[in-house]
Formats: structure tokens, sequence, C-alpha cells
């Protein structure tokens, strides 16, 4: 059998929209096989791979040849399954937006709405505003909330900020919980002085409530300026807000993110002589901000003194401290944990799975870490993006590029697709050998991650075209430019 990257080479190099086509009959790669029989995909991976591997041109009139029963929840599924795909994605939701018998949902509307703007194509943004709005299903809060998260991602928070004065114009009332979820999304994306800025100009005119300044307050935990936090607890009180549970941990969080364990203790401390309803976040809170610091001893007996205190931890208290174990004692204490949450009926999630195959591939357990991931689908979760990522980046580290590049073409079937992160990691791979045939492969990847919509860093381009270059593949790094040159999706003009 050829190697890995030998048989990616084997398909046309050259203006094929597909770098790396897979057949939907492929077998699973090995690492993944379980002992349960092959069951057949779901309608949506089965429907997210056709669209995929279906030439843009003919994709209209092979989704119209298969027949398919649209409804709702089965767009849903797949503009999930295509998000790492925006153009495809796009592409898709227009098709049936067109359709006989189908009518897309609000929910599809902001699925292609947030597509769209994380592809920075606010032509296409503001046309289907205007498409929902004709329809009656829209635009309403959680839509302005997607675009306006955005804008901020983007870096563009002058631009969000007027948006959401313009909420009126398209029928979406301006309310106490539009504010909050603004001032929300600023504080998450860390422009936390903004968002009090803006606090103190309106906070006349929408009465903000508990819920207002918990935002604040978190945002300034987030920053780890656990003062100014402190502060805004203060000034809820003397406005005659009675700070919630939630305050509390946010505030008790806080000090931990920011390292002040000493303080965070205390505050704990107070919690309980205040006689505070402490909850299960609460303690999944100190469990871990203590078990970070590498307290672990100090973790499990705040642990066990919480089932005591008659508070049955929740699968993110295991997760937490599942995580803390592999990090700062070992993975097969982790994978005891493990067993005893499986032993007292508590189903382990996404997270739970991914932080144990992280564990077992920090010691170099690969094995160990893909027989996880195939338990996975036993507790009915599919590993994430992140998780994939994560063996991914593993095996490269270990020099298992083909293994890696195995796990990534189980990506590719339409389960969970490829993020930015994935290309750039594969990418770099390819320049560890530096042999001519890894680079032929990092500038398929490139090309690949450019018409899914990803914008490389300036590095990553110019690396992989340098790199063509030195080895002798002048034609290749001029045909990657001719195609990106009028797609706007260059870093920078680049001359060969």
């Amino acid at each position: 059998m050829l190697p890995q990257h030998q048989r990616f080479l084997r398909q046309p190099k050259l203006l094929n929209p597909h770098i790396f086509p897979l057949s939907p009959h492929a077998p699973p790669s090995h690492h993944f096989t379980t002992t349960s029989p092959p069951q057949p995909p779901p309608q949506d991976i089965t429907i997210t791979n056709l669209i995929l591997t279906t030439d843009s041109k003919a994709l209209p009139q092979t989704l119209e040849a298969h027949n398919i029963n649209w409804t709702q929840d089965l767009v849903h599924k797949t503009l999930k399954r295509l998000w790492n795909h925006g153009p495809k994605a796009l592409q898709f939701f227009n098709i049936l937006d067109r359709h006989n018998s189908y009518t897309h949902s609000s929910t599809a509307f902001d699925h292609a709405i947030d597509i769209a703007a994380r592809l920075r194509e606010y032509k296409t943004l503001w046309t289907l505003m205007t498409r929902m709005k004709t329809r009656q299903l829209g635009p309403n809060p959680k839509t302005f909330a997607i675009v306006i998260e955005r804008l901020v991602a983007s870096g563009k928070p002058d631009r969000a900020v007027k948006v959401f004065l313009s909420m009126h114009e398209h029928g979406v009332i301006q309310n106490l919980n539009c504010f909050n979820m603004f001032l929300d999304v600023l504080c998450k994306s860390r422009r936390v002085e903004m968002a009090y800025n803006l606090f103190k100009v309106f906070k006349g005119r929408f009465r903000v409530d508990t819920i207002t300044y918990n935002v604040l307050v978190n945002g300034f935990c987030l920053i780890k300026r656990t003062p100014r936090g402190l502060e805004i607890m203060r000034e809820m009180v003397e406005r005659g807000l009675e700070p919630s549970l939630r305050t509390y941990n946010t505030m008790l969080k806080g000090f931990f993110r920011a390292g002040q364990v000493k303080e965070a203790w205390e505050f704990f401390l107070e919690m309980k002589k205040r006689k505070c309803e402490i909850d299960v976040v609460t303690y999944t809170t100190v469990v871990h901000g203590l078990g970070v610091v590498g307290e672990v001893k100090r973790a499990r007996k705040v642990f066990d003194e919480m089932i005591d205190a008659g508070v049955l931890p929740s699968v993110a208290t295991y997760n937490a401290f599942i995580q803390i174990l592999c990090k700062k004692d070992c993975v097969e204490n982790a994978t005891l944990v493990f067993d005893e949450m499986v032993k007292k009926g508590y189903v382990p999630n996404s997270t739970t799975y991914g932080v144990l195959i992280r564990g077992w591939c920090h010691v170099g357990k690969m094995d160990r870490a893909m027989e996880y991931m195939g338990r996975m689908k036993n507790d009915e979760c599919e590993p994430n993006v992140q998780t994939y990522n994560v063996v991914i980046r593993y095996y490269c580290d270990d020099g298992e590029i083909e293994k890696a590049l195995e796990v990534f073409e189980r990506m590719g079937r339409g389960e969970c697709l490829p993020n930015l992160d994935t290309y750039n990691v594969l990418i770099s791979a390819m320049f560890v050998r530096k042999t001519a045939d890894d680079l032929l492969v990092a500038g398929k990847l490139l090309i690949e991650m450019v018409d899914r919509g990803f914008l490389p860093r300036k590095f990553v381009y110019n690396r992989v075209l340098n790199g063509l270059l030195l080895t002798g593949h002048q034609e290749f790094a001029k045909e990657i430019l001719r195609l990106h040159s009028g797609s706007g999706r260059l870093p920078r003009h680049f001359r060969l």
C-alpha cells in the first residue's frame, strides 16, 4: 500500500475543487474500528458527503435526482455538518430556498446568516436578513445576536454598536434582553471597558437588572480584573439589587482564573459563612480551580465534601476532575474516575471523552486514545473538531504524519469537517520533513482551506508558496496564485 501522502498525490493536482476526494464506500480507518456491527450513517451525514463530493455546478441537479424528503430538522443538521465549508453550506441553503415543497425556517436563516458573517460576506448577510423580513420569519433578537457577535469577533465593535442601535429599523424592539445580550457579546470578546461605557449611557433607558450586572462582573473576571468585578458587585447592591448565586459563582471563578487561589478560597468560605445556597456549579468551580494549580488532593477533598453535603456532582464536575487528573496527576487515575462515573450511571459527553483522549495522547498512548474515540458512539456522542484536532496534532508531533492524514480523511467524510486549526496543524507538519511530496500536500491543503472559506495567515500562505518554489513546484505555486488572485481571499499581494 502506498504511503498516505503518495495516495494524496495520485489525485488530480490542479483545478479540482475536491482536493481529497473520498469514496462514500471507503472503509473506516482501522484506528476507529469497534466491536459493534457497522450501522448505516445518519441521513444528514450521507447528504453532507454527497454535497462535498459533488461539483458545485452539478449540485442542484444531483440533489433533485436523489428525491430527498426535506424536513426542517434534516436541513438544520446538514447545515451544521457543513459549518466548516461555508461556501458549500450557503449554496445548499440557496438551492433549497428555491425548492417547490420545502420552506426554510427562521433557524435555517440564522444558520446561513451566521455562516455568511463568518465568511465576512456582508452583502450576502444583509440580503438574507431582507429575505427573512419579506417572508415574515424575522430577523429576531437571536439573528442580531449572531450578527453582532460576528462583527465584534472580526474586529468591528463600532459597527456592531451601530447594528444594535438600528435593530428597531428591522422591526426588533431594543429591550433589556437585547441590551444584556449585546453587553455579553462585548464582554466575552474582552471589550469590557466598551461594554461598561455603554452600560453607563443606557442603564437608565433599559432599567438594568441582576443579569446585566452579572454580565459585567463576568467580563471583568474574564480579563482577570477581579477588583473591578467586586466594584460592580458593590454598585449592584447600592442600586438595590441582590447578587444572585450566579454572581457569586462568577466572582469565585474569576479569582481562580486570575490565579488568586487564596482569595478564591476565602471567598468560598465567605459564601458558606453567609449560608449561600451553594450548588454544583460552586463546587465544580472550586474542584477545577484547585486542581489547575496542582492541589489535586485538596480538590478531591472538596469533591467528596460536595457529596457529603448532599450536592450531587454533574457530568461537568466529573469532566473538571478528570481534566485536572490528566494534567496534574496521571491519566490512569483520570481513567479510574471515568470508570467510577460510568458505574454511577452518568453518561459521558464529548467533553468527557475529549479530556481523556487528550490525556492519553499526552502520554504517548495513541492506541488508548483511539480506543476511547471509538467508544464515543456507544454513548451517542460524536468526536468534535477539537477532539480530532488533538489527535491529529499529537500524531504530527510524533512524526506519524500518515496516521494524522488518515484521521483527516475521516473528518472529510462529512461527520465533522476540519476547521482552520486542523489545516494549520497539518500544513505545519508538512514542513518537518520538507520533502517535495509533503510540500505538494501542503499546497493542496492550502487550496482546500481557502475554497472552504478560511483565510490563511500571511505566514502560512507565504511559507507554502516559498516551499513549493524551493522544491521545484513553480507551476503549482503559480496555479495557486491564479486560483485565488480574483477571490479576495489572499492575505496580501504576492509576486512570483
